[in-house]
């Protein structure tokens, strides 16, 4: 079906696009924000919005309490789907490939009909998944080492779209001024970075570096923030650490981005977090250096960021400390990271590779 000579897509998540913040939410939104001439559907939290909804398209109502993609939002989310799947042009799924993908994969003929199907794959839970899992359609990864992972599984036609980031709203800034901070934001999983984040800080604390950590968490379904976070303050407390902060969600990224002097993001999986993770893209865009781990996907960011061993808390710390005792170091890390942003993760490369695919696909 057909709104006029506009073709009509239908934004497929677990969660609404006005609930909580997710990577599989953010791609829905900057798809949506990126083509005008697209007639979208897409699903919008109910009774209340935790978000500000989009100003465009054609929301549908989505019973959730918190916008957090529950069991019983993910069953909604797929009848949903099979309902509008048959009233729009194409079905863009934006769906990890987590521990219930794989059913859903083999309902797809059932579920989402005959009409053709464009999966972006925020990232995939455990490599365990794939070998269950069919492809939903044409399918898109963040980075090239999530695509070959793809088509070593036999998913067939995989393309690679890098993430977004509106480089207007994250504008390169100067570095702050006053006593260091590095910040570490992700959520409670294991081997997520935060405990290897928190012994690489103490490594650079006894190395001689001086800074304050601030540990931006979030939880996810089913844990208990509250023990979790308590957790790592003994943590903390353990290793020495005495100039630490422990954060919840943060409402504006902006500010703490702007007050920080290094992102330190050190996993040893990504688990259920985006490919290539949108708070390391804002803050290489705010002009902030960041030191990851060497895991293989971090490799499409080059020499525009410093990598350790995954899971090496003393070699980590070692470049923290080396990198806060190094300001010249600092200032060409921050215009690398920039540059990177502006080259290969702008919103009109984005716009036109999803405006071609659609085209492709729709002819």
């Amino acid at each position: 079906m057909r709104h006029g000579d506009r073709p009509r897509v239908l934004l497929l998540t677990s969660s609404p696009l006005d609930g909580s913040e997710g990577g599989d939410v953010r791609l829905a939104s900057d798809v949506l924000g990126s083509l005008p001439d697209v007639d979208f559907v897409w699903f919008s939290q109910w009774p209340r919005r935790r978000q500000a909804p989009p100003a465009r398209g054609r929301p549908v109502r989505l019973l959730s309490r918190d916008g957090v993609p529950h069991v019983p939002e993910r069953v909604q989310s797929a009848l949903l789907g099979a309902v509008f799947a048959r009233r729009v042009d194409l079905v863009h799924a934006f769906l990890t490939i987590g521990r219930t993908f794989p059913a859903f994969s083999w309902l797809r003929p059932l579920l989402l009909g005959g009409r053709p199907v464009v999966h972006t794959v925020p990232g995939v839970m455990d490599n365990r998944f794939l070998a269950r899992t069919r492809p939903l359609g044409t399918t898109i990864a963040l980075s090239e080492s999530m695509a070959r992972r793809l088509r070593a599984a036999d998913f067939g036609d995989v393309r690679v779209v890098p993430p977004m980031i509106g480089l207007d709203a994250w504008p390169y800034l100067p570095r702050p001024e006053g006593f260091p901070t590095v910040l570490f934001a992700g959520h409670h999983d294991p081997d997520g970075g935060a405990e290897i984040a928190i012994d690489a800080a103490a490594e650079a604390v006894r190395a001689g570096a001086r800074f304050r950590l601030v540990l931006a968490m979030r939880g996810r379904p089913g844990q208990d923030p509250g023990a979790l976070d308590e957790a790592l303050r003994e943590r903390a407390g353990a290793s020495g650490l005495t100039d630490f902060e422990l954060l919840g969600y943060v409402d504006d990224m902006h500010a703490l981005l702007a007050s920080v002097h290094v992102l330190l993001f050190p996993p040893a999986v990504l688990g259920g977090k985006a490919d290539i993770p949108l708070t390391v893209l804002q803050a290489l865009a705010s002009g902030r250096p960041a030191i990851l781990s060497d895991l293989p996907q971090f490799a499409d960011f080059g020499h525009a960021v410093l990598r350790a061993p995954a899971g090496d808390a003393r070699r980590t710390g070692q470049q923290l400390a080396w990198l806060l005792d190094q300001p010249r170091s600092w200032d060409v890390l921050a215009e690398r990271g920039r540059s990177l942003v502006e080259e290969h993760f702008g919103p009109e490369r984005f716009a036109a590779r999803y405006a071609a695919l659609y085209r492709e696909l729709l002819s």
